[in-house]
């Protein structure tokens, strides 16, 4: 017996050795997916004047390779408001209805969705779906048969397959929808049903869509019929795709599509711009805070050149309790800088949102954290447009009222859990 537990433990040791190793490469590639590599954004100069001056404007639409339009925008708040509009736009669909989607559940509220895409599916309006393999890996191939069976078109964006494993880390977090080439959505939510009802341990997720009509849809159906081309191998044709309609009376603003192929992404420029450029105010919403040097020193000078830097982030229903251990690390030097940072209370907050100076407003799939900046495929709207900016920093208020403000003394953790986070926030106040 002795001679064979002994034969066995170079073994058992090397397979230890193995899951260590196994362990250590999954640990890195989490960090590095939470904290970057990253480019070192850096803005030298820029417009001196006002937000809403016609050079600040040029400025931003260049840097973000946008294109300007007017557009009409409505704030819809929680699943309660944005579930029926988009449900009843796509019942009223004539001729096209394009989804983008990282999260496409298979429960209740997915399956309402999809008897209406395969009732204007049979009606001959055309419907085309492209869903992320990864986002929705819980929700097998056979739910969108039926869609498939009665004309619809369905595809997996960047599906898990050994030739394609190089790709594994670009996901497309994108969520919009448009309908018509006249209406569309765009905002932090997906097809699930935590969204509306929750999950066990959750009551329903906070989040707010945008509905966009004018010519701004047409960016939309740009950021769709990118990764509808990478997923299908089409060129995003026919009627009603294009038929966006003019908004004289509307606000100005443009889509930024964002993906990471040239090696920095849109997405990233924007905020950094905007973060830059701010004068009196920053209303950050995002549901994971974990931001990169570029990202920290921008929201520090800010707040030391007095700006009011103001942070809504997730707190206790988050679903990923490892990043809200990260972003309390994160947030220490921000917090002594003078910016303000709050967690949601009743329920996971799940809204992507930027309002600037009470003028610019941002919304959009973009969380503040490695992945959306340097890795995702992503999109968002940045309207110039002080009454959205009020409705969404009403929103922003309501929210804070049903938050917890962290403390440095809050932010400082013991035990091995803090010898770890003083030895990261070592090398954070370096980046910095």
């Amino acid at each position: 017996m002795a001679d064979t537990r002994t034969g066995c433990r170079p073994v058992t040791l090397a397979l230890a050795g193995i899951g260590a190793s196994a362990l250590a490469v999954g640990a890195g590639a989490a960090l590095l997916n939470l904290f970057g590599p990253t480019l070192p954004y850096v803005i030298r100069d820029g417009p001196k004047g006002s937000l809403d001056d016609e050079e600040f404007v040029r400025f931003l639409t260049a840097v973000t390779d946008g294109t300007l339009h007017r557009c009409r925008v409505t704030r819809l708040h929680n699943g309660e408001e944005f579930y029926p509009a988009e449900f009843e736009a796509i019942r009223d669909a004539r001729h096209s209805i394009n989804l983008e989607y990282y999260e496409f559940g298979n429960g209740k509220v997915p399956s309402v969705f999809l008897d209406a895409l395969v009732e204007r599916a049979r009606a001959g309006v055309q419907v085309r779906l492209t869903v992320d393999a990864a986002g929705s890996f819980q929700t097998p191939a056979k739910f969108f048969e039926r869609l498939k069976a009665a004309g619809g078109q369905m595809r997996w964006y960047n599906p898990l397959r050994p030739l394609t494993w190089q790709r594994v880390n670009n996901r497309t977090h994108r969520k919009l929808l448009t309908v018509d080439g006249r209406i569309g959505f765009i905002g932090g939510a997906g097809i699930d049903d935590r969204w509306f009802y929750g999950t066990r341990k959750s009551p329903p997720w906070r989040d707010t869509v945008l509905l966009v009509e004018g010519e701004a849809v047409g960016g939309l159906v740009s950021a769709f019929s990118e990764n509808w081309l990478e997923s299908s191998g089409e060129i995003l044709s026919g009627p009603g795709q294009f038929d966006f309609q003019p908004s004289p009376d509307g606000a100005r603003g443009f889509v930024v599509i964002s993906t990471p192929h040239g090696g920095g992404t849109q997405a990233r420029i924007l905020f950094q711009t905007l973060i830059h450029s701010a004068k009196k105010s920053l209303c950050i919403t995002t549901p994971y805070f974990l931001p990169d040097h570029s990202v920290r020193r921008g929201l520090i000078h800010a707040a030391r050149r007095g700006v009011h830097v103001r942070i809504l982030t997730a707190g206790p229903y988050i679903d990923h309790p490892l990043v809200r251990k990260m972003s309390r690390i994160a947030s220490r030097h921000l917090v002594e800088a003078g910016a303000e940072i709050h967690e949601y209370q009743p329920s996971m907050i799940h809204a992507k949102l930027l309002t600037v100076d009470s003028q610019w407003c941002v919304a959009g799939s973009t969380n503040f954290d490695h992945r959306s900046f340097g890795l995702n495929d992503e999109v968002n709207l940045a309207v110039l447009d002080p009454e959205l900016a009020a409705t969404l920093e009403g929103d922003f208020a309501q929210d804070l009222r049903q938050s917890r403000r962290l403390t440095q003394e809050m932010l400082h953790e013991r035990g091995f859990v803090g010898r770890a986070a003083q030895i990261l926030d070592r090398g954070l106040r370096r980046e910095s």
